[in-house]
């Protein structure tokens, strides 16, 4: 039996909403890697409830020329180039767009960023970043809510997903 090859699905356009307020794309990134979520108990609601809480990303992203990027908890975006870094910039606002899939794919995001400390020298990979699109997300999300009770309380799971990282300057 012959096996036909499918097609990859075509990409969303970027909604407008995610389109930064000032700057050009420079560098476009594959991620793979994982959403970590907690089990957390949630004290304001009653009766006591418990959620999986979103704590932190870990990805390995491949910059369009090959360049090494780490993403980690901030969220940050170091490049193993030269180590400079961006981490998200809380003086401004993050914005979400839901994905095509909701239920399986997390949301597309569009993060203001900032230099991380003072290591990002002239001409470094990440130096003058302001934006960073998170776009046609695969997974992610958080874990059923059934596996999130007394007997799982700060339980972690890492919940597999892909993106592509748009940079601007």
């Amino acid at each position: 039996m012959t096996q036909v090859a499918m097609a990859a699905p075509a990409p969303q356009p970027v909604p407008k909403d995610l389109l930064p307020t000032s700057g050009k794309a420079f560098l476009v990134a594959q991620a793979k890697g994982v959403q970590i979520y907690q089990c957390t108990k949630i004290t304001s609601k009653t009766p006591n409830t418990f959620e999986w809480v979103f704590r932190e990303p870990r990805a390995d992203l491949v910059g369009d020329n090959g360049q090494p990027i780490k993403h980690s908890i901030g969220p940050t975006w170091t490049a193993e180039v030269d180590s400079s870094s961006v981490i998200r910039d809380t003086s401004r606002e993050l914005k979400s767009v839901p994905s095509s899939a909701p239920a399986r794919d997390i949301p597309w995001l569009l993060v203001p960023v900032e230099a991380a400390g003072d290591s990002n020298d002239v001409g470094d990979l990440l130096t003058g970043t302001t934006f960073i699109q998170r776009i046609n997300t695969q997974g992610g999300t958080q874990p059923p809510a059934a596996e999130c009770k007394a007997q799982t309380e700060n339980k972690v799971k890492e919940v597999p997903y892909k993106a592509d990282y748009v940079f601007f300057r």
